[in-house]
This record gives C-alpha cells, sequence and structure tokens, in this order.
C-alpha cells in the first residue's frame, strides 16, 4: 500500500506540527525518522534546504514548511473546524511565533552560544511575546476561542521548548499559559505523535507506517 511519506525528527517543534495535523485529519503515512546530524540524501534530493518536516505526497508534490502541512491537513479533513474560525489571527500569531519569538527562544535556549546579550535580555524578548498570548487566555480556554484550533497546535511545540529552560519559573510567571500547555501535551493527539520511532534506514525493507483509522 503506497502511502504518503513524512520525513520527521521527534523533537523538532516544526514536525511536531506537521505530526499533529496528519494525526488530527486521520491521514494514513509512511513515518520516516531522521537524526538531524545524519540526514539521508533522499531528503535534500526532495527538499534542497534538508530541514524537517518534508512531506511527500502521492502525486509527486513535496510540501516543506511545516505550516503548509498543517494547512493541506486541513484541506483533506477538518473534522473539529481547526481552520474554520479566526483565521486571520491564527495565521498572524502564527507569523509572530515562527518570526519573532523562535528567534528570541533559540538564543534563550543555547544563550551560552550568544554572549553578547545575558541569559536574562534573551528571557524578556520571549517574556514580551508570551505575555500577548497569555492575554488570549485571561476569557479564553485556548487562543483563539473555548476550542482547540490550528493555532494553538501550531504554537504549542514552541511554547513547551520555552517552558522547558525552566518550569517552575515559567508555571508561575504564565498561569494561563502552564495550563493551556497542559490541557494540549496531555491530550491523546500530543501523545500518540511523540511515539518514538526507530531512525529510517533507506536500505532496510521494513519501514515505519502510522496508520490513523
Amino acid at each position: 500500500m503506497r502511502l504518503p511519506v513524512l520525513y520527521t525528527f521527534r523533537r523538532c517543534p516544526y514536525a511536531m506540527r506537521a505530526r499533529i495535523a496528519m494525526y488530527y485529519s486521520k491521514i494514513s503515512y509512511e513515518h520516516r525518522e531522521i537524526l538531524l546530524k545524519d540526514r539521508p540524501e533522499k531528503l535534500y534530493k526532495l527538499s534542497p534546504k534538508g530541514t524537517v518536516p518534508v512531506l511527500h505526497l502521492l502525486d509527486g508534490r513535496v510540501i516543506d514548511e511545516s505550516l503548509d502541512i498543517m494547512k493541506w491537513s486541513m484541506s483533506v479533513s477538518d473534522p473539529d473546524s481547526w481552520f474554520v474560525y479566526n483565521i486571520t489571527d491564527q495565521l498572524n500569531t502564527i507569523r509572530t511565533n515562527d518570526h519573532n519569538f523562535k528567534k528570541w527562544l533559540d538564543k534563550y535556549k543555547y544563550h551560552d552560544r550568544y554572549p553578547e546579550f545575558s541569559f536574562q535580555y534573551y528571557r524578556d524578548k520571549c517574556e514580551m511575546i508570551l505575555k500577548s498570548f497569555e492575554k488570549k487566555l485571561d476569557n479564553e480556554k485556548f487562543l483563539f476561542g473555548q476550542n482547540i484550533s490550528l493555532g494553538d497546535m501550531a504554537i504549542l511545540p514552541f511554547v513547551r521548548q520555552f517552558a522547558n529552560v525552566d518550569n517552575s519559573w515559567f508555571n508561575e510567571s504564565f498561569a494561563n499559559l502552564s495550563n493551556w500547555m497542559d490541557v494540549l501535551i496531555e491530550s491523546e493527539i500530543f501523545e500518540s505523535i511523540m511515539k518514538k520511532y526507530g531512525v529510517w534506514n533507506p536500505l532496510s525493507k521494513g519501514e515505519d507506517v502510522i496508520f490513523n483509522n
């Protein structure tokens, strides 16, 4: 049985997005777990930038941006209307996450590699953005209303990375985001997409396949 192929890395937040969306949309696919320090040649042939996720569809199309994989998945099936309401707000908030928060998050996590500013400086830059997310949750259960959306799941992996640097401080400083994150990471979807897989071997006849039924 031929299936779309997803090249992914378990801990990559962008790859998490893709797996979440495909699981939610009940799309069956072949899971190819790679190591970022030993990326297969096949990955570069499909997408020269060599980053994950990369989705190779049966019609030959290649989607190599995580948000585009999420949108494609929603176009196949969106049973709980994740991408029906507040679309503009969702996309703007995801853009803030991807282009601003992610930049400071990387420097916050690896502050010793960026000695031009202090750990606290990078935390403060992240905080400025997280406070806008925190405010969204003052009166809503999720970032864009009372129900989970694509935007929640697109941002979750990055907030989770930030929280993991200093969990106690995060929980005290961002009570709304902490509760929001707990709900999402304890969900069936998130637990399922974080299942561990062996590294894909291009020479092996055996392949890891996920079937969502």
